[in-house]
């Protein structure tokens, strides 16, 4: 009998005040942590494969970029639309850069970039452009599709809310 009462106890608690105060902690927690330093996002669509797969689940650090900017090559989270829609994107160019495509090859300031993490064919052609000042210029990792099927380009530093935790 007394493991039934230890059973039900846990389930169904008594509401003394000190339970409602770790409670009450407990969801403070919570808020602060989810809400504010980890936010939670599920990756909806192809362009970062094959490193971050459609369809599952990270958490954004939003306090990576607190003492820092973005370098090329980060992984960033960025705030596309209000605070529901995010977009997982890499940073390919820094602010006074010249970016462009050319059959399928990213070049910054006139020189070929290494991408090691691109395993896809891309056949993109883009003329150069200058990234602006307090801005970068992301690009997803999966470009084998049609370049007017995918969301890229400047975006300002500002927009970018921290890096995925893994």
């Amino acid at each position: 009998m007394a493991i039934n009462k230890k059973i039900r106890q846990f389930f169904v608690p008594s509401l003394t005040p000190a339970f409602l105060i770790r409670a009450g902690c407990v969801a403070i927690f919570a808020y602060v942590l989810f809400g504010h330093l980890l936010t939670p996002f599920r990756i909806k669509g192809h362009s970062m494969e094959p490193g971050y797969q459609n369809g599952s689940f990270n958490f954004s650090w939003r306090l990576r970029y607190l003492l820092s900017t973005p370098r090329r090559g980060d992984v960033v989270v960025i705030r596309f639309a209000g605070q529901r829609v995010m977009l997982l994107k890499r940073v390919v160019a820094l602010e006074g850069e010249k970016i462009e495509f050319r059959e399928g090859k990213l070049f910054i300031n006139g020189k070929e970039l290494d991408e090691p993490y691109r395993q896809l064919p891309c056949n993109w052609d883009l003329p150069p452009r200058q990234v602006e000042a307090n801005s970068v210029y992301v690009v997803g990792d999966n470009r084998s599709g049609p370049i007017q099927n995918h969301y890229f380009g400047q975006t300002s530093v500002a927009r970018i809310l921290g890096g995925p935790l893994w």
